[in-house]
């Protein structure tokens, strides 16, 4: 059957996500339609066809211990020069999505892998374009915000193409969040959860 490359994401949902692809395409960026809005919990990732079964159940049990989270965008952050990257920061959600990349990529999983750098959720606006192109994306959008609740994730296909597609998405187990203060059900995940 061979390899496929994946990827595990939170897409960032419309409008938002149709206006910061169009805004990335309009920077000069050449890979901006082929990639959904999102943020990433697993990058992409190579691995035999015949584990995408064994993948899925994986990302099943883990959005079945996650819950609805709110996502907060705010602004802009570079990577550079260690990356060639301008993204729009996470200001709310980072901590639930660091929670969940932990848990896809967990060393007992079928995706189990070390991060080229130390995760920090984000939301890619430009990619290893010339630097005038760079510092405008940075510049443009420094006043974006958007926000939504965040209620799964999806795995995704990255095609001959290089177009990236959605393969299918996992809903977290629990319903609704629980007010600041309640008692957390087994649904709720461990460790850090994100502020109201």
């Amino acid at each position: 059957m061979g390899t496929v490359t994946l990827g595990v994401s939170i897409a960032v949902p419309e409008p938002h996500g149709s206006l910061l692809q169009e805004r990335r395409a309009g920077f000069g960026d050449p890979a901006a339609h082929g990639i959904p809005t999102h943020v990433t919990l697993l990058p992409p990732t190579e691995v035999d066809a015949v584990m995408l079964p064994a993948i899925e159940r994986h990302l099943e049990e883990v959005a079945a211990a996650g819950r609805p989270f709110p996502m907060r965008l705010s602004g802009t952050g570079t990577f550079r020069p260690l990356s060639p990257v301008v993204f729009v920061r996470v200001a709310e959600g980072a901590e639930a999505c660091t929670w969940l990349q932990k848990q896809v990529r967990d060393a007992s999983g079928p995706v189990a892998r070390e991060l080229q750098f130390p995760y920090h959720p984000h939301v890619t606006v430009a990619h290893g374009i010339d630097e005038a192109a760079m510092d405008r994306a940075f510049a443009e959008l420094a006043e974006y915000a958007a926000e939504w609740s965040v209620t799964g994730f999806a795995l995704y296909e990255q095609g001959p193409d290089a177009v990236w597609r959605k393969l299918r998405e996992f809903t977290f187990g629990s319903a609704t969040v629980p007010a600041q203060g309640e008692p957390q059900d087994s649904c709720t995940p461990r460790g850090p959860l994100p502020t109201a």
